[in-house]
């Protein structure tokens, strides 16, 4: 592998010769390999185009690894040199061959006292093939187009660690029902080893002090470590500790419903039943290959089996690897073997071989320990015959009280051979079986693509749809087309057209407007814009369209374009158009239709793609890598498990529920397992992000599996149910800090809002640069594209569908597939659509900002009129102080400000903010509002039901246009002091003004202050009950109501 810099060119460096100019040439550092380009002499602003190799090791991690370019001055003996400037580009930021781009980088200084100006331009990507050290590459743009960008931060590059295991084809389980007795079997294991990772800290601060030792043990409830390692995002389960970490409870306190107001027709008996809970589960430690330093990560990359935010869940595994020398049947000469392993009542069962006698199975088999109720493990080889019972080969037994027990980080446990036994276990038999047997946890490397006991009843492609997955969203981009021109259109009659373009690119579809000049020659100079995702399968359509009237349009010319054939654009840099030939429609390119062409410009943005509501955004990055930032923390979120599930569907008669979970943050999705017929199932796995902004969310969804191998006609269509929704915004997380809580599960249904259970969850977020984070605070949200080339409201809305549309079709082709409604629900697609209820919150929440100025308001007004004598005291002399050193009433406002953040610290909220039943009117709810709210689009309802609904919406918007126009009349009465509408008021108002200029200017600014302070906060005995003279007179101005029919 070749890490290719291509050095293209610089602009606007520094003279250092002493004659105004510069002699540059540049030098790539990179793993102290050295490599330099050629000397341009004598000028400012050179151009090299040459490609400098080094190598790169695609198997070591470069986390903290950049790339530096820097540009030096020859001087006039060869062993000087001038600097010029650098650049520094993270490892991060290294896209493959075939993405590469040309960038501008601003040249950075070395030392404080460095004099250093302008930018370089270069392209850095990978190449797997070796390439001529100096070759020429294309020219760069014109020098005058390019803009510089900012220089990019330096990101950490990510490491990826997996897995492979054979994943088994087809394996076939099967639970025999037997009664369990209440009193099972207790089995004697063999012990897992305690690994403390703190007790050395302990003793060595127990040595110096004693009473911070016992501080230190208080700490270990809570930890607060710190990670300066990131790592990519690996699908974790747990770590193997038979004594869990305890996370203390955080103190009671008042709840924070997110708001002050609430609905006062709520019920509060069942509020009680929507908060969030604080839980207690026994997390898992860290492992000592993976563990903390005294104040952070230690040196080092991070071990990848650290599951400290889960609980341990124990298996029994066994790998049936392959078999040897079988004995072959009397009839066929041959067998078609399978191993059936046996634990009490459950059996799992391999997949076949037909007519081979050394067979290779590579599966591993998983049963809970929970479930164990035997002390004695058989494993079976049987051949498989089409009629009648399956002939015995042969059996291995093994004790459970001497299976060894396998933790992390230990390597896989090693396969052995063993002789294969009679019925009886009298004697040996023909033919071997290779074997591996242990009792591990779900960190257990074997976990993800093992069958487990508890999926007995699943058949045929159920059982791909019951594993934990990770999914990656596809690589999103805007395509912006511009269509500019055509020249000599030739129509199918002899009017002049009237011509139109269309474009499409997969199913979306656009087209200009009609050109407004009706000649051959048409000009429309707009701009199309769509959503393409890579790998860019479709291609861009463009078809040329006169309309002849309203109901038919004439093809007069068709090109089809590829999208890798179309500029990525970086920056806001011009694109250059393009003249492309038509084709005639039907008939393919003619040499006498090359006369018609047609002029556009197209290009690909680096926007970052929105997916998902702008209010729920998990990810702000642009699509191109190469303009990414560092991340600044890393989000770790364990799901535990979920507690009184409301029965989802019938099965055999009853009430049943095969949930899983699927969290949604950034361009990453996890699917947990599929926990079969429980109302609380326990998952226990935990996943992994990077965070590049902590104003983002999280989402997390528990659902139900109805794509289990049903054999009844219909299962196939049937539609994951959804059980509820969890949002946890980043930003209202502590850094280092787990959160532990039990989220409820609400769901709005026809009826009204529903619990349908609680998911419990580990949260942690870990900054890795409180620096950068800061910085973010102060960083525009969405990329720089977004605001120089901003989008319609409507654009906006369009293109949110159609990459949700993208989304869903992309991650419905992976396997197992995550389902269109799973996406639509994760990316709340009906946000936009009209509610009465949403509308009535909404209303409730502006409200409920206004509370804090009219409450403002009431305690002046009763400081004017005197109320509380002692307080009106107070804010006189206070307003005297302000009045007398006007200098002191900025610090005085900013200083009151950190005075009420400071002791509203102490009612800071103990709970992070979830699904708030009031806040969003679901408990007092009409039913035909929540009945319009799932009407569909156009709606089903009959007549008389849509007549009322429309009759209501008259009423409501109604009361808003009365309240929109007494808006406007105020409004127009400040424009009527000047407009001489009413000739009389105008004149008042113009002398007054006149005398106020005078008196203003003659009288000190304290004076003027201090009489209008004073007569505002007047005695009530200097007040009448009038209105004032002021607000007469502004209340007689007109408005232009009268001109209203």
């Amino acid at each position: 592998m070749k890490l290719v810099v291509e050095v293209i060119d610089a602009h606007g460096l520094m003279p250092k010769d002493g004659e105004g100019s510069a002699s540059p040439f540049v030098e790539v550092d990179f793993e102290n390999q050295l490599c330099r380009t050629k000397t341009v002499h004598k000028n400012l602003n050179p151009v090299w185009n040459q490609k400098l190799l080094l190598n790169f090791d695609k198997t070591k991690n470069y986390h903290h690894q950049s790339i530096e370019v820097c540009v030096y001055n020859e001087g006039a003996q060869h062993f000087r040199r001038n600097f010029l400037g650098r650049v520094k580009i993270p490892c991060s930021n290294i896209v493959k061959k075939g993405e590469e781009a040309y960038q501008n980088f601003q040249l950075e200084k070395k030392w404080f006292s460095s004099f250093v100006k302008g930018e370089i331009g270069l392209k850095v990507y990978l190449s797997p093939e070796s390439e001529p050290k100096f070759l020429p590459s294309q020219p760069p743009p014109p020098a005058s187009n390019p803009l510089p960008d900012p220089p990019p931060s330096e990101t950490k590059i990510v490491t990826h660690t997996s897995y492979a295991l054979p994943a088994p084809e087809n394996i076939e389980v099967t639970a025999s029902k037997a009664v369990t007795t209440e009193q099972e079997k207790d089995i004697s294991f063999t012990t897992v080893a305690v690994i403390q990772a703190l007790s050395s800290h302990v003793a060595a601060i127990k040595s110096s002090n004693e009473a911070q030792a016992e501080e230190l043990k208080e700490v270990i409830k809570e930890p607060v470590e710190e990670r300066v390692e990131n790592t990519q995002h690996i699908l974790k389960h747990q770590v193997v500790q038979q004594q869990g970490l305890s996370v203390g409870k955080r103190p009671e306190g008042l709840l924070w419903t997110m708001h002050q107001q609430v609905n006062p027709q709520a019920h509060p008996s069942h509020q009680e039943d929507y908060e969030l809970k604080d839980t207690n589960p026994q997390l898992g430690e860290r492992w000592r290959n993976g563990g903390y330093g005294r104040r952070g990560w230690m040196s080092g990359e991070r071990f990848t089996s650290t599951y400290d935010l889960v609980e341990q869940t124990f298996h029994l595994y066994v790998g049936v690897v392959k078999a040897k020398d079988l004995p072959p049947s009397t009839v066929t000469a041959s067998c078609d073997p399978y191993v059936e392993v046996k634990l009490g009542n459950y059996k799992g069962r391999t997949k076949h071989f037909e007519k081979k006698l050394n067979p290779e199975w590579n599966q591993v088999l998983a049963f809970s320990k929970d479930r164990i109720q035997s002390s004695v493990l058989e494993v079976f080889v049987k051949d498989k015959e089409m009629v009648g019972r399956d002939d015995y080969l042969g059996r291995v037994t093994f004790d459970l009280n001497e299976v060894p027990t396998k933790v992390p980080p230990d390597s896989p446990l090693a396969p052995q051979w063993y002789r294969l036994e009679d019925r009886r276990a009298q004697g040996k038999v023909r033919g071997e079986i290779m074997l591996a047997v242990w009792m591990g946890t779900q960190a257990d490397e074997a976990f993800p693509e093992a069958w487990h006991s508890d999926a007995a009843f699943v058949h045929g492609e159920g059982v791909f749809n019951i594993r934990s997955k990770v999914y990656v969203s596809p690589k999103l981009w805007y395509l912006r087309v511009n269509i500019i021109e055509a020249q000599d259109i030739i129509p199918n009659d002899s009017r002049l057209p009237q011509v139109c373009v269309k474009a499409q690119v997969g199913n979306q579809v656009l087209k200009t407007k009609i050109s407004t000049t009706h000649t051959v020659n048409p000009l429309w100079n707009e701009d199309l814009v769509f959503v393409a995702a890579e790998p860019f399968e479709e291609q861009l359509v463009l078809t040329v369209e006169d309309r002849v009237h309203s109901s038919k349009d004439d093809v007069l010319g068709r090109i089809s374009l590829p999208l890798t054939a179309f500029e990525k654009r970086l920056d806001h840099r011009p694109v250059y158009s393009q003249w492309v030939n038509l084709e005639k429609f039907g008939f393919g390119v003619l040499e006498a239709d090359k006369r018609k062409e047609l002029k556009f410009s197209s290009r690909i943005h680096l926007r970052h793609v929105l997916d998902e509501s702008t209010l729920y955004i998990s990810d702000q990055r642009p699509t191109a890598r190469q303009l990414w930032k560092q991340p600044v923390g890393i989000l770790e979120v364990g799901i535990l498990n979920a507690q009184g599930l409301l029965p989802m569907k019938m099965k055999d008669g009853r009430g049943s529920t095969d949930a899983y979970c699927v969290a949604k943050y950034g361009q990453k999705w996890v699917r947990t397992r599929t926990i079969l017929e429980s109302f609380s199932p326990k998952w226990n796995e935990q996943y992994t992000w990077e965070v590049y902004d902590p104003c983002t969310v999280i989402t997390l969804g528990v659902f139900d599996n109805c794509h289990l191998g049903s054999e009844k006609p219909g299962a196939g269509a049937a539609r994951d149910s959804r059980i509820g929704k969890v949002r946890i915004r980043l930003s209202t997380l502590e850094a280092h800090r787990i959160y532990t809580h039990s989220y409820p599960l609400l769901v709005l249904h026809p009826s009204g809002v529903k619990k349908m259970g609680e998911l419990q969850l580990a949260v942690q977020f870990t900054t890795l640069s409180v620096a950068n984070m800061i910085y973010l605070y102060g960083h525009p949200l969405l990329p720089k594209m977004h605001y120089l080339h901003p989008f319609t409201v409507n654009q906006v809305d369009t293109l949110r569908y159609q990459a949700m549309n993208i989304v869903a079709v992309r991650l419905g082709r992976a396997e197992p597939p995550l389902r269109k409604e799973v996406v639509e629900f994760m990316l709340d697609v009906d946000s936009h659509m009209w509610s009465m209820r949403r509308s009535k919150a909404n209303f409730f929440r502006i409200m409920s900002l206004l509370s804090g100025m009219i409450s403002v308001n009431r305690w002046f007004g009763d400081i004017c009129h005197w109320k509380n004598p002692i307080t009106s005291v107070l804010v006189h002399v206070l307003f005297l102080i302000l009045i007398w050193y006007p200098e002191l009433i900025l610090p005085t406002l900013f200083l009151y400000m950190f005075l009420i953040g400071l002791w509203n610290y102490r009612y800071r909220p103990r709970h992070r903010p979830h699904m708030d039943t009031k806040l969003s009117w679901a408990e007092a709810v009409h039913q035909d509002e929540l009945d319009e709210e799932f009407d569909t689009f156009p709606t089903s309802r009959l007549n008389d039901i849509v007549r009322m609904r429309y009759d209501r919406i008259r009423s409501v918007a109604g009361r808003i246009q009365t309240v929109v126009g007494d808006i406007a009349t105020q409004g127009e009465r400040f424009q009527a002091l000047l407009s001489w509408r009413d000739p009389r008021a105008t004149s008042l108002f113009i002398m007054f003004s006149l005398c106020s200029a005078v008196v203003l200017y003659v009288t000190p600014f304290k004076v003027v202050a201090l009489i209008t302070g004073l007569y505002m906060l007047r005695h009530p005995r200097f007040r009448s009950k009038l209105p004032s003279a002021p607000s007469n007179f502004f209340k007689r101005l007109p408005a232009r109501t009268d001109s209203l029919l």
